[in-house]
């Protein structure tokens, strides 16, 4: 959430610092992401790909600040397994491919500069690979589900909910925000702005899933507030994650933004719980 300012008076402006900027590089990034998921399959694949690898980057440079350097040659192909091994290599397993790590990652960190952390740098390479990785393969999961013609739906639907609810957790938390919110982790985040986030997902979803797609609307009201709630835990859990590194953005990537996980980390929780939902009802197989 962006920084607000008092006035000569002591009330809160009403635009957060940077907004244009921020407004700017948002739509430019979204119009090139919408053109990529238009283009088909291969589309969803390099988005996987450019966002996947930017992050796992400022997850390795964010991981040296954690106490544990996560190694890069584990990170990586860990990560690209994660993100589309399970959609696509049907023939090799997620077991297999952990076994593989513990064994062979492991084992070379007793060997490098730094062994003493070596069992801490393996974890950090894991939950990293995993942090990233399966989220985005879980889009991969909702872009090849079927009915065929609700693919591309789910995914906008989704991306455009967390949106909504970023955006309207910053604008009401920046002009209405009284009561803190996980202080400790987001000092700016606040009770009115994480509400008015939910409700925005919620009626999202309410247009998408049960407009659009036909569905029932007890549906969309579950999808929308799963949506809401794991972005906010995502957002949460990035920011922990900068506090014990001791950074503000991940990195300084997009203009006005910090780096590409500080626009990712509300994205990344909820496609598990629209696609785990979906599927568990029925709406995707």
């Amino acid at each position: 959430m962006a920084d607000t300012t008092a006035d000569a008076v002591g009330v809160k402006s009403w635009a957060p610092a940077g907004l244009p900027l921020r407004i700017l590089s948002g739509v430019v990034i979204g119009l090139a992401a919408l053109g990529l998921l238009l283009a088909g399959i291969w589309g969803v694949v390099v988005i996987i790909a450019i966002a996947g690898g930017l992050a796992l980057w400022e997850f390795l440079g964010l991981s040296a600040r954690m106490g544990f350097r996560a190694q890069w040659w584990l990170l990586f192909p860990l990560g690209a397994f994660f993100a589309y091994g399970p959609t696509q290599l049907k023939a090799v397993t997620i077991e297999e491919v952990l076994g593989a790590a513990l064994v062979v990652g492991s084992t070379a960190l007793l060997f490098v500069p730094g062994r003493r952390q070596g069992l801490g740098r393996w974890a950090m390479s894991l939950a990293g690979a995993v942090y990233v990785g399966i989220p985005l393969n879980y889009y991969l999961r909702l872009y090849t589900a079927q009915p065929a013609g609700h693919r591309l739906a789910w995914i906008i639907f989704t991306i455009v909910a967390v949106v909504a609810s970023d955006v309207a957790a910053l604008l009401v938390g920046s002009r209405l925000g009284r009561h803190p919110f996980f202080a400790e982790i987001s000092p700016k985040k606040t009770v009115e702005g994480a509400a008015a986030g939910l409700v925005a997902s919620t009626l999202v979803m309410l247009v998408g899933v049960f407009a659009f797609l036909g569905l029932a609307w007890w549906q969309a009201i579950v999808l929308g507030e799963l949506i809401g709630i794991t972005a906010v835990l995502g957002d949460l859990v990035e920011s922990q994650m900068k506090r014990i590194a001791k950074v503000k953005d991940s990195s300084r990537l997009i203009p006005g933004h910090g780096g590409i996980l500080d626009r990712l980390d509300s994205l990344l929780f909820p496609p598990i719980v629209v696609y785990l939902f979906a599927y568990g009802v029925g709406l995707i197989h």
